[in-house]
């Protein structure tokens, strides 16, 4: 389950003068929202506006059109008044998108160097009762990313969608690519046991090499760039790996089992579409932003704010962000796929550009230059080497100005980016309560570019403590028998809290997308991708020293690591 911050609602007003709905709602954009409530209201899209305000946390449940937008439009018309509805928890764990159910089948096939040659995946993707808007996708986009960073020349996928009981499974954080980085990573290290080598041994081995890039895999999917074992080398670096027997033996000593896991993911995001980004100098000699992109707790003012900087030499406060409002901006991804800075920002950094180049010819007419020999320097367009200046807000009360003074760029990537990292997680395990501490967890990325490095460790932390959850507690369990959702309040279903998520150490080697104008790979996904197979990795590494138990299914609780751990020492779990 999503479990954002503030839960799904909308406020519907009818304007019965011009026969004008409004809607008001927590979304991860209004755009296409809007467009499927056109034609499940059969209105034309002037008579529709869908506004979208501060929204806290979004994780791919709130793309969608749900069915109590529509029933509070209707209600709002019959009625004559505005109508609320707002979520409560419960609402949410029984009828919002839930995420990540997948059982699958995983083969790999090694040469006698330990060279891979071939993968064999057998996915089955819950639907839910019925379909929902991205459900097939979800499985599908996943699985073509199933030979990870690996240089596996065949591949032989096969997804099949079931229907269930359950609410419809769609997008959550990561949508496919977690669930594929999982099956991968958990079985490289399966086949490191297996043939023995060291889980690392095995990877560097069959590491796609960053000579070998732009690769394209068995899948399909064109590699652009990266360096897989540059970065698995930092992350060991950083969480003393050859130190680890000497924090074994003290574990021993204590009566604990211990373990160090870890993951090497790639993701493919940041090519949701093109998005419009339109910038405008304000009388005042402020610049206004409108662009489709819905933040949900990412940032994106800031991370805007710091593009339009870098060319118009404004300090963040003299930029202004509109989102989320159907009537200001004509169109909107929103956000998801990890595509806002990819996408959006590349977008914003074309327009800056241009309307840059255009405040120095309007500058260049007033001081009776070449833009050629004018600099921007803190909202002012300076004639070179000079004290010849004139400000934004002078050029901007001019009467000449003509469109010069609105820029609009909208970037369509050419192909995915391939944002990747490793993720190493150390744990302890008390073997009589089969309670799980993660001890230390190191991630190091490659997102090709870092354009804020606060708020790209904070989308790293966010991700990867959702990645915490799912491996340790997070589960979603229906009755067998009748189907009745059992864990349908935060009294039933376990989220990490704040002692259970460790201080996270963080880095980037970061090697530039050659595609993409900014150099960036998208980041907001990352997080919730590699963590689980590290988590589970180092769990099974415990178990697996102390038991010689190979393997577990998510989540590790207490009760089913406890379960593992009697059951191979020959003791029948009470």
């Amino acid at each position: 389950m999503a479990n954002y911050l503030d839960t799904r609602g909308v406020v519907a007003d009818y304007d019965a003068s011009d026969e004008r709905l409004t809607l008001t709602l927590s979304s991860q954009g209004p755009h296409a929202i809007r467009d499927t409530l056109l034609q499940v209201l059969k209105l034309p899209a002037e008579k529709l506006r869908v506004t979208t305000p501060d929204v806290g946390g979004g994780f791919g449940t709130k793309l969608f059109p749900y069915r109590e937008y529509a029933l509070a439009a209707v209600a709002s018309k019959q009625l004559q008044k505005p109508v609320t509805w707002i979520a409560d928890r419960s609402d949410h764990f029984l009828g919002d998108m839930q995420g990540r159910d997948n059982v699958t089948t995983a083969r790999l096939a090694l040469d006698e160097k330990h060279r891979f040659l071939a993968l064999d995946v057998d996915l089955v993707a819950n639907m839910g009762a019925y379909l929902s808007q991205f459900a097939p996708l979800i499985p599908t986009l996943g699985a073509v990313l199933s030979p990870g960073v690996y240089d596996i020349s065949t591949c032989h996928i096969r997804v099949r969608g079931v229907y269930t009981n359950t609410v419809p499974v769609d997008a959550y954080r990561g949508a496919g690519r977690p669930e594929a980085a999982y099956v991968i990573e958990r079985l490289v290290d399966h086949a490191a046991r297996e043939v023995g080598m060291t889980p690392d041994a095995l990877r560097r081995r069959n590491f796609i090499k960053p000579s070998a890039m732009p690769y394209q895999s068995a899948t399909g999917q064109n590699y652009d760039s990266g360096n897989f074992a540059t970065h698995l080398k930092r992350a060991q670096e950083l969480a003393d790996w050859s130190g680890f027997a000497k924090r074994l033996r003290l574990s021993k000593k204590a009566g604990r089992l211990r373990g160090i896991g870890l993951s090497t993911y790639i993701e493919a995001c940041g090519n949701a579409g093109s998005e419009t980004a339109t910038l405008k100098l304000e009388s005042d000699g402020s610049a206004t932003l409108l662009i489709g992109s819905q933040s949900t707790g990412q940032g994106h003012a800031t991370a805007y704010a710091q593009l339009v900087a870098q060319h118009l030499s404004l300090p963040p406060e003299r930029v202004s962000m509109v989102q989320g409002d159907t009537d200001r901006i004509a169109t909107g991804l929103g956000t998801g796929g990890s595509s806002s800075i990819p996408c959006g920002g590349a977008s914003l950094a074309g327009a800056a550009k241009k309307l840059a180049q255009n405040i120095k010819v309007l500058a260049g007419e007033a001081l009776e230059a070449g833009a050629d020999d004018l600099e921007i320097v803190n909202g002012t367009v300076r004639v070179t080497g000079t004290d010849r200046t004139i400000s934004f807000a002078a050029l901007a009360q001019r009467p000449d100005t003509g469109n010069r003074l609105t820029a609009m760029d909208a970037f369509t990537p050419p192909q995915a980016t391939y944002p990747n990292g490793t993720h190493i997680a150390e744990v302890e395990i008390d073997p009589a309560t089969g309670e799980t501490r993660i001890v230390n967890y190191v991630v190091v990325d490659d997102f090709g570019a870092t354009l804020n490095p606060l708020l790209l460790a904070g989308q790293v932390h966010g991700g990867t403590a959702q990645g915490i959850g799912q491996a340790l507690m997070e589960h979603t369990v229906y009755d067998p028998a009748s189907g009745q959702l059992m864990t349908a309040s935060l009294m039933d279903y376990a989220v990490p809290k704040a002692d259970e998520v460790p201080a996270i150490t963080f880095e980037t080697r970061n090697v530039p997308c050659r595609h993409n104008p900014l150099g960036v790979k998208g980041a907001g996904e990352a997080g919730a991708i590699g963590s689980c197979p590290a988590v589970m990795n180092a769990i099974v590494d415990a178990l697996w020293r102390a038991r010689r138990i190979s393997h577990l299914d998510m989540p590790a609780t207490p009760h089913r690591v406890w379960t593992a751990i009697n059951i191979a020492t020959g003791q029948e779990p009470g």
